[in-house]
């Protein structure tokens, strides 16, 4: 396949992955691997079936992607730490993840590894904030991202505008650490805190965020809510727990 622009160097030699999470994203999975496909030509797509119920690893598969086809549901951090686990085995440098669902637009996939690939940078995060036509946030969703802007930004020591994005490419020093340990249930906001320990850097990229290509989001304003507490309380564990150990 002819790619609809040129292709990123780290791409084109196969330093770089693109992992997709997907968990019962049949209507949109094949959809969001022919518009990589048309972008970048055949490069490198690792889906991480998530113990779908639906048809997400077939027609990955017959796509021409790499699947690996958890056996059990795991959620959204067990999935991403399998997939990172196994990008790094397979030797990859970069790797960019991007949603199942297609609200990540992989057009900004060059600029994500552009700016990761700069010395000293182990993690872009790509911000709808950045971005002039942003994309759609929920009410609830909005409300949470402001609070963890404040919450994040004296434990990080810097400012970050979209800490909810899960459109993110690190680098082999962090897909290193997140290979062998990775935040389960809410990765996000936990994985920044893991990049703080580490003495690690990360940027933000502008990007555009769109609206799901097929089937509706499972987050409700209840959901939300739960997710900002746990959130919360999760991160201060962590970090007085680690914050023990170090002064031991």
């Amino acid at each position: 396949m002819t790619p609809s622009a040129p292709i990123h160097p780290l791409l084109e030699d196969g330093r770089a992955l693109i992992l997709v999470p997907a968990y019962n994203e049949e209507a949109a999975i094949g959809p969001l691997i022919d518009e990589v496909y048309a972008l970048y030509g055949k490069i490198p797509i690792l889906i991480i079936d998530d113990g779908s119920q639906d048809s997400t690893a077939a027609i990955a598969k017959g796509r021409g992607a790499r699947v690996l086809r958890l056996p059990h549901h795991l959620g959204l951090g067990g999935a991403l730490q399998a997939g990172y686990r196994l990008a790094f085995e397979l030797g990859f440098e970069f790797v960019v993840r991007i949603d199942g669902d297609g609200q990540h637009d992989p057009a900004y996939v060059t600029a994500m590894l552009d700016a990761v690939s700069h010395p000293g940078v182990q993690m872009a995060i790509g911000s709808r904030f950045l971005h002039a036509n942003g994309g759609y946030t929920s009410l609830p969703r909005g409300l949470g991202i402001r609070l963890f802007r404040t919450f994040l930004r004296p434990i990080l020591g810097k400012p970050v505008l979209d800490p909810t994005s899960g459109y993110v490419a690190v680098s082999r020093e962090a897909l290193e650490v997140f290979s062998r340990s990775f935040p389960l249930e809410y990765p996000e906001i936990e994985a920044l805190v893991v990049l703080r320990r580490r003495a690690f850097q990360f940027v933000e990229v502008p990007v555009s965020i769109r609206p799901r290509l097929a089937g509706r989001s499972t987050i409700t304003a209840l959901k939300s809510v739960y997710y900002i507490v746990h959130v919360m309380l999760g991160v201060l564990v962590n970090i007085l727990i680690f914050d023990r150990r170090r002064w031991r």
